[in-house]
């Protein structure tokens, strides 16, 4: 059973804790079912490759590691700082994120 999430594909996010804290990246992938996300430049690992068509020479390459989602805020869109995120119905009756921050609604 997986939960609804705070923190969607494309959305900035700040590292609130782990090695990579304090860094900022752009969300590329969410995995539910595990609560974790791979955020661009953050928790870089390196992974050893064969040569294959897409990298004839191999070798060492490096690669975002999926971070657990309790680690991560996403940044308010008004003032660039964490914030947390709430959700309330628009105009016309269909569930928003926004920022408690600001109250800058989340896109």
């Amino acid at each position: 059973m997986s939960v609804k999430l705070h923190i969607k594909k494309g959305d900035m996010v700040y590292v609130n804790a782990g090695d990579s804290k304090g860094q900022q990246g752009k969300v590329l992938a969410v995995d539910p079912a595990k609560q974790r996300a791979i955020v661009e430049g953050v928790n870089l690992c390196k992974k050893a490759t064969k040569p294959n068509a897409k990298n004839p020479q191999g070798g060492i390459i490096e690669q975002e590691a999926p971070i657990h989602i309790s680690n991560l805020q996403v940044l308010d869109p008004k003032s660039g700082k964490p914030t947390r995120i709430g959700r309330k119905a628009d105009d016309k009756g269909k569930l928003v994120r926004y920022a408690k921050k600001s109250g800058e609604e989340i896109k």
